[in-house]
């Protein structure tokens, strides 16, 4: 019966009036701290970066009070000049706080060097469907008196007789010496 007293008398209503008014301060003091700490709704735009070298970077990305880390560099674009930005993640135009770090993908100086296929004594069909596969490109073609007809004789790349298991450059042109078919 003292329990129900207390909660319907004056002072435990006062109490209740305060403790709200505490929590409503608290929030209060919470959301205008977090504002100023967070810097809301101040953002800087994130710049066009592709194609900017790599030596560059550092200096404008200071000037636009970001940072950046670079993730990736085993893609390689020709049009682009070697070790320059080929993306990069928030894109150009997206809005960023102060400081954010911008994750960027590189342009390798070159093609990484692959592993030439052994081609010798298979067919043509055959040979070309290799070098397009592994990531080079078909050459010119030539043919020497062999009796294996359409037989690789010989791979060359430049101009110079190579042998399978040598590393080239991707996308380099592998040039093939064929057998005509006749002694």
């Amino acid at each position: 019966m003292n329990f129900l007293r207390f909660l319907f008398s004056k002072p435990f209503f006062k109490q209740l009036l305060y403790l709200g008014l505490g929590m409503l301060g608290l929030f209060w003091v919470t959301s205008l701290t977090l504002q100023w700490i967070t810097r809301h709704q101040e953002y800087l735009q994130v710049p066009n970066l592709e194609g900017i070298p790599i030596a560059e970077l550092p200096a404008l990305m200071e000037e636009e009070n970001l940072r950046f880390e670079i993730i990736d560099s085993t893609r390689f674009v020709p049009s682009l000049p070697p070790l320059s930005v080929i993306d990069h993640l928030p894109g150009a135009g997206s809005e960023v706080k102060k400081n954010r770090k911008i994750y960027l993908t590189v342009n390798p100086s070159g093609y990484r060097q692959i592993t030439v296929p052994n081609l010798i004594q298979i067919t043509k069909r055959n040979a070309e469907s290799m070098i397009n596969a592994v990531g080079f490109t078909l050459g010119e073609i030539s043919y020497k008196d062999n009796i294996g007809k359409d037989m690789v004789l010989e791979i060359a790349h430049e101009g110079k007789t190579i042998s399978p298991g040598v590393l080239l450059p991707k996308m380099s042109k592998i040039d093939l010496v064929l057998g005509n078919g006749k002694r």
